[in-house]
């Protein structure tokens, strides 16, 4: 009788000793894809602070361009329509597909301005110009943090045995922020001196 009781005994700690490191695993899976959901989140607000700098300066910009009388119209319509429209963006992919827009607008607009050589050589104009460029550097170092976090994050949904406590959980794999920018979308210039 003693024997059964000694061995029940130790089949109930075995037991509790191996739900509790169970439990510990469950915590500590979970900790860190709560900690790398919170790294994404950290990420994408890196993005739309500089996000929200290029439309602030936008504006400016459109009042610019505006002074030139003959400048097309249809491409200040563009702008400041897309600009409007990011507003409203919640997810990850709209906001990816309008800021896209929004880039290739721009870049329509500096090609357009390229006709004026009055616009071009105004300070406010070069200014802005700069500003944006600057910023477009920023944006591309904030995706490519956020694109790192998102990956971490995703391998971690995705991987076992997290992928256990992710679907109990319910967490779920973010976008990654895909923007071109207008650095992205130039045809690389290659110039070959000719023979000397």
């Amino acid at each position: 009788m003693k024997g059964r009781i000694v061995n029940v005994t130790t089949l109930l700690v075995v037991v509790l000793v191996g739900l509790a490191i169970l439990l510990v695993a469950i915590v500590v899976l979970y900790n860190r894809l709560v900690r790398n959901r919170f790294l994404v989140s950290e990420g994408f607000s890196g993005i739309d602070v500089q996000l929200k700098r290029r439309h602030n300066l936008v504006p400016n910009l459109v009042n610019i361009v505006k002074g030139y009388a003959d400048f097309e119209r249809g491409v200040l319509e563009d702008v400041t329509r897309l600009r409007t429209q990011l507003r409203d963006d919640t997810s990850v992919a709209d906001k990816v597909q309008n800021e896209n827009a929004l880039t290739s607008a721009l870049k329509t607009l500096f090609a357009v301005a390229e006709n004026y050589p009055d616009l071009k050589a105004s300070t406010n104009f070069l200014a802005l110009q700069q500003e944006l460029s600057e910023i477009e550097d920023v944006i591309q170092k904030s995706r490519r943090y956020y694109n790192a976090t998102v990956r971490d994050y995703n391998i971690r949904v995705h991987s076992f045995p997290s992928l256990l406590v992710a679907n109990l959980f319910a967490f779920h794999p973010a976008d990654f922020f895909e923007l071109v920018t207008t650095r992205e979308q130039e045809v690389p210039r290659v110039e070959i001196d000719g023979p000397q």
